[in-house]
């Protein structure tokens, strides 16, 4: 992507599936498909030191921290959802599902977190209690999931989209169906919570407002895909946390920084030669996060024991991510 880019030492051994900075400090969390998750600190020099690091009986399939930086929550196949404590060291299971545990999320409100699984629901836990303070019914398998502020949204299988208003957690606010012709790759909330990206397996990326009156605003756009007319999937969109522009990644090896406002692209980044299964910006946004290691895209022929394994740290130029204004047509 860019040759000055910092390598994570110590990277996870087997496919990465999620990453998520600490809001408090440049901590990173990592979880992967060898049952781990790891926990680096990020030096100002851009060199990564190794702090810590727990297990889950299954692989790990999602990773979040708690808002104080104190938390981190992951789910995995064990369809367990497990919390570790960075003042302690200790960990302990705080959700459970009748299936594999898609994704996790501290919500903004009331210290709750959501959790979102193939079991077809999506339960709230107050982190003091063994059960579950609510569970919702999904139309199907959870894929994807994001919330800022008030917003909750819940990619599921057969494209359906669940939208969550968390002032009433326990009813879906809006049920629809995707805007994109095919299956729902990752969804991602504007920092204003007025709306939310939606990428698919077909190299395309819909920005979708919640207001009725705000439906004119919705647009999609091609993306991922190569001169040959070779389509790729969108694997992960990061929203930039000052600017409100947003990265997208995908199963092509490329990252691109986007303004939906005015519709272009910012900076388009070299390809990495590798599948590209997750990215995060870090509290204000000056490192970009992305993970290089196979996506599963192609099934498991092409899972090949050279397939790398890494995590890349890119220093954000604020040029690259800074809204340009709308072009004049």
């Amino acid at each position: 992507m860019d040759p000055k880019d910092f390598e994570v030492v110590s990277p996870p051994t087997d496919g990465i599936s999620a990453m998520d900075f600490s809001s408090q400090a440049d901590y990173l969390a990592i979880s992967s498909w060898d049952n781990q998750v790891r926990i680096y600190e990020v030096q100002s020099n851009g060199s990564t030191v190794p702090k810590a690091s727990y297990s889950h009986e299954g692989p790990v399939l999602d990773v979040c921290w708690s808002k104080d930086g104190n938390r981190i929550i992951s789910g995995g196949a064990d369809k367990a959802g497990r919390m570790y404590d960075v003042t302690t060291g200790q960990t302990i299971q705080v959700a459970q599902h009748a299936e594999p545990i898609k994704c996790v999320k501290f919500l903004d409100q009331q210290q709750v977190l959501a959790t979102g699984s193939w079991d077809k629901t999506v339960k709230y836990w107050d982190l003091r209690q063994p059960n579950p303070i609510a569970t919702v019914q999904l139309p199907e398998r959870c894929y994807t999931m994001d919330a800022s502020g008030p917003l909750m949204v819940v990619g599921c299988a057969e494209k359906h989209i669940s939208i969550f208003d968390l002032n009433n957690p326990t009813q879906v606010f809006k049920q629809i169906t995707s805007p994109l012709k095919w299956q729902t790759r990752v969804v991602a909330c504007f920092p204003d919570s007025k709306g939310y990206a939606i990428g698919s397996i077909e190299g395309r990326v819909g920005i979708q407002y919640i207001d009725d009156k705000e439906q004119s605003k919705n647009f999609s756009f091609k993306c991922h895909r190569d001169e040959s007319k070779n389509v790729f999937s969108v694997n992960a969109i990061s929203f930039h946390p000052t600017f409100g522009t947003f990265s997208t990644a995908g199963s092509d090896g490329t990252v691109s920084f986007w303004d939906k406002d005015s519709k272009q692209r910012l900076k388009p980044f070299s390809n990495v030669n590798c599948q590209i299964p997750c990215t995060t910006f870090n509290r204000n946004g000056t490192i970009f996060a992305y993970a290089v290691s196979y996506d599963w895209s192609k099934g498991y022929k092409f899972a090949l024991p050279t397939n790398p394994n890494k995590v890349f740290l890119h220093a954000v130029r604020e040029e690259d991510v800074k809204p340009r204004g709308t072009k004049k047509r």
